[in-house]
């Protein structure tokens, strides 16, 4: 009887153990994010290479697109 509630005990103070675990880490993932949304989001610069990489982008679409119209007539 007496290791019955010894293992009572143990049990309730694990879910209790949890059960701040878990309250604690939402809180703390809760100021995380609050921070990432408190800090300002800057655009990434387009350098050199992003021009082009755009202009390599745009000229495959139009190819694409000229394509896909030779195919439909």
């Amino acid at each position: 009887m007496i290791r019955k509630m010894d293992e009572r005990k143990k049990k309730r103070l694990t879910a209790a153990v949890a059960a701040v675990y878990r309250y604690l880490r939402s809180q703390e993932e809760q100021q995380l994010a609050m921070a990432a949304l408190s800090q300002p989001v800057s655009a990434p610069a387009l350098g050199a290479a992003g021009l082009w990489s755009a202009s390599g982008r745009q000229a495959m679409m139009e190819m694409r697109r000229l394509l896909q119209l030779r195919v439909m007539r």
